[in-house]
């Protein structure tokens, strides 16, 4: 937490969850760090939304470009990409076929199991995401103002909550 005058200037253009919900009372402090963190959670998703339509993507496909990236120039279940996914609930059949009509992706049949499909990323899906990549550093901008001790603190904090 920033100490001093430094603290105070932050506070000056920082708006507060109270601020921003209209909500001073809380039942606890646990309960107000889940509002707020419920409060950031969608504030972030829809500034990933917003930036990635100009792409013509979704934050889903584009998370599925991400894990495929990963993998390439192997192939990846689609069971292993939900496995894998930020969005837990997300109907990965659904998402691949939108990926495979805009050629992001390249589909094929599991050769040790007909049942399952095998999925890489495209040329066009490495390119898309290469063109993404030079911008998408300034998109994560909203976390440049933590110190490399802030940002370590707080996926500390928010893997213990998940524990």
């Amino acid at each position: 937490m920033p100490s001093g005058e430094a603290f105070f200037l932050t506070l000056d253009v920082m708006k507060t969850i109270e601020e921003e919900i209209k909500q001073t009372k809380f039942r606890s402090l646990q309960q107000k760090a889940m509002l707020n963190l419920i409060y950031t959670s969608n504030w972030l998703e829809n500034k990933h939304r917003d930036f990635f339509k100009e792409y013509g993507l979704t934050n889903q496909q584009f998370n599925i470009l991400r894990i495929l990236k990963g993998q390439h120039p192997a192939k990846i279940s689609g069971t292993e990409i939900k496995s894998r996914m930020l969005d837990k609930n997300s109907d990965v059949s659904r998402l691949l076929d939108r990926m495979i009509a805009k050629e992001l992706i390249v589909k094929s049949q599991c050769p040790s199991d007909r049942r399952s499909d095998d999925v890489c990323i495209s040329e066009l899906g490495l390119s898309l995401l290469q063109k993404i990549d030079k911008t998408v550093m300034s998109f994560a901008g909203s976390l440049e103002q933590l110190t490399d001790d802030e940002a370590q603190q707080l996926s500390y904090l928010l893997d213990r909550c998940r524990s």
